[in-house]
């Protein structure tokens, strides 16, 4: 792909190139997602393949882009006669914005018409407008996880459904998907991220002439748009007659037994779940063999294949970096290697820069010293009893295993963003009743819609089968389902909890309740206290990889602050309220409920805590006091919070110990 960026001056932009071009050559690969920090081109790459993208024959007049040679037989614009003449139009790249809607990304149905009517009148969404091109979404591990799914589902079935109350619509919507995302913004879950074909990691080029090129072209662009463009046209030319080639040789590609061995002993090696890894495997060895003008699948078509479809499938857990160990797939592949393959030609590979590219293994991080496990800071001795003050800071110590906890949640029903955590009214769930609808009608409720205009069929002059249905009759499903929160870490990392397997545990448990805020789909922030104050360590984010590093490398050591880390804990959700009034927090306070430095740290802790209560801020305890004699101060915390205290025993999912708790603070106020 020529375009005016110069790809070497980011980091992984050759492997991009390569990957949005195999799409090209052959949709089914499964697109394609870019992951990197800000400024590093990705849309910009994006955008440019959209130039290069051969044009394609449309039916006239059809709104979802008919090809006349085999027209669609359930267009919902159809039925199209075969043969008709076409119109030549280019490929469309159509952008999803993060904050889209249902309807806008698969279309709706015009209710009132379908009731009164019995027709189906259906406006097209951004999938029928993508079909036979290009759908973008920029920033997609911020887009809702009910449209991700319905996006993917899309395009690995190669058509979109939609249904309302008995009436539905299909239509064909095949389009070379990419997202773009910056990890440091959140993840995307496990399950979405193995349903992209590729992925890609950028980075910016930290070598100063690179950099230069790129200010300076972009420089020219600025000051003459179409000159520059005009500079690359031919280039552009070249690639896209290369891509319609490499279509009509892809049918006759061989992928030769030899090569599915390699393929399969690859994704078995590196313990991939499923079989989804294998096949896309395969189609994009067999894109890269039709791309470089060849018939045959080679071996090193298979080894880069495994660079870009298998780097984000290994992951073992969310906090895990992509990456594949290229030494490893080397000695796979090696042993593996068939004899059925025909001899690489020196002078045809897959072409484009990137064809040994990849992440390349991540080494494992040193874990450094540990010291003595056993060791116990001047202030918390082993059986857990006050200690002389005045510690001091504790190099950080790695974390427990993590485990699966028990589900906190904040009582009552809010509006917040969809997620999988408190009750919530929501787009999607279970219907729990019915009211007026505000604006367009997305989910019927067809019961309270017959039974508002039953009354009226006799004034309505109703003499046919039709119910008479008018726009006020019509009623809005109301449906509950679990919305996502803002969990507000607060942790103690003061001298008290400085013990290393105490603080190893201590960190183990934050560590499984970040990744339950993962897979629930919550916001993130984190607090410290400890010595003369307290910090945010991570403002409120949708990274919860970005609070498990900071959580990781947390030291400790001091005396304990606790009201200061509570009143700084109590800024972050007021600001956070301004910003995001629909999301509702979960303070999760994480000591053994010690207060020790200033005057009266007791009662100022106190006063502290009820700042929470007054205002109904929902919050749990984690009681880490440990040893035979416990004072219970974590416990009457949560009464001044007017929260619930759990121990870490307690935390644990499979705990007997245990029940299963929602934070009750605020149900016990209302009481």
């Amino acid at each position: 792909m020529s375009t005016p960026f110069p790809f070497t001056a980011v980091v992984g932009q050759d492997d991009l190139r390569l990957a949005l071009l195999l799409n090209a050559v052959s949709p089914a690969v499964g697109g394609v997602l870019v992951r990197g920090e800000k400024g590093t081109a990705k849309s910009t790459a994006v955008r440019a393949l959209s130039a290069l993208m051969p044009a394609v024959d449309v039916v006239p007049g059809c709104r979802f882009s008919c090809d006349p040679a085999s027209p669609d037989p359930a267009c919902p614009d159809g039925p199209h006669a075969p043969g008709t003449a076409g119109q030549c139009r280019p490929a469309r790249m159509v952008e999803l914005p993060v904050g889209a809607s249902e309807d806008r990304l698969v279309g709706a149905l015009d209710i009132e018409r379908a009731l009164s009517e019995g027709v189906k009148a259906f406006e097209p969404g951004l999938l029928a407008d993508a079909h036979r091109g290009i759908l973008y979404v920029d920033e997609v591990n911020l887009l809702h996880d009910h449209l991700v799914d319905l996006l993917l589902d899309a395009a690995a079935m190669g058509a979109s459904y939609v249904e309302r109350e008995g009436v539905s619509v299909r239509h064909a919507a095949r389009f070379l998907l990419v997202g773009t995302m910056n990890p440091e913004e959140g993840e995307l879950r496990p399950q979405l991220l193995d349903r992209f074909g590729l992925t890609v990691e950028v980075a910016a080029s930290r070598e100063p002439e690179q950099r230069v090129e790129v200010v300076r072209r972009r420089l020219a662009y600025d000051a003459d748009p179409d000159g520059f463009a005009a500079r690359w046209a031919h280039e552009e030319a070249e690639v896209r007659a290369r891509i319609v080639a490499a279509r009509e040789l892809l049918p006759s590609v061989r992928l030769g037994d030899g090569a599915l061995r390699q393929i399969a002993a690859t994704c078995a090696a590196f313990e991939v779940d499923g079989m989804r890894a294998d096949i896309v495997m395969a189609r994009t060895a067999t894109a890269l063999a039709a791309w470089a003008g060849r018939t045959d699948v080679l071996a090193e078509d298979v080894r880069q294949a495994a660079l870009l479809a298998l780097p984000h499938r290994r992951r073992r857990n969310p906090f895990d970096a992509p990456g594949l160990d290229e030494d490893k797939l080397d000695e796979t592949l090696e042993e593996f290697s068939g004899d059925d393959d025909p001899d690489p030609d020196p002078d045809q590979g897959p072409d484009g820069p990137g064809g040994g590219g990849g992440d390349g293994g991540q080494p494992e991080p040193d874990d450094g010293p540990r010291g003595d496990d056993t060791g116990a800071t001047p202030e918390a001795g082993e059986n857990g009893q006050p200690q002389p003050s005045g510690a001091g800071e504790q190099s950080a110590v790695r974390a427990a295993e993590p485990f699966r906890t028990k589900v906190l949640s904040v009582p009552g029903i809010g509006e917040g963003a969809a997620g999988r955590r408190s009750r919530a009214r929501t787009e999607h769930g279970r219907t729990t009743g019915a009211r007026r609808p505000r604006g367009t009608l997305t989910k019927l409720h067809l019961a309270a819609t017959v039974q508002a205009a039953a009354p009226h069929q006799r004034a309505r002059g109703r003499s046919g089968p039709g119910l008479v249905v008018r726009r006020d009759d019509l009623r809005q499903a109301t449906r509950e389902g679990r919305e996502g929160n803002l969990v507000l870490f607060v942790v103690d990392a003061s001298g008290s909890m400085a013990a290393r397997q105490r603080m190893s545990a201590v960190k183990g448990a934050v560590l499984s309740l970040l990744l339950d805020a993962y897979q629930r789909r919550d916001k993130v922030g984190l607090v410290t206290f400890r010595g003369s104050g307290a910090d945010v360590a991570l403002p409120p984010t949708s990274s919860v990889d970005a609070a498990a590093v900071r959580l990781e490398s947390l030291p400790t050591g001091g005396r304990t602050p606790l009201s200061a880390g509570l009143l700084r804990a109590h800024d972050v959700l007021r600001v956070e309220r301004l910003r995001d009034p629909a999301r509702r927090p979960l303070v999760v306070l994480v000591t053994d409920g010690r207060a020790t430095g200033g005057p009266e740290p007791v009662a100022l802790a106190g006063r502290a805590a009820r700042l929470f209560a007054a205002e109904g801020v929902a919050s749990v305890v984690v009681d880490c006091e440990s040893g035979p004699v416990r004072l219970g101060l974590a416990g009457q915390l949560a009464g001044e919070l007017g929260g619930t205290a759990v121990t870490l025993d307690e935390l644990r999912a499979d705990s007997i110990a245990g029940l299963v708790r929602d934070v009750q603070g605020t149900s016990r106020r209302a009481a």
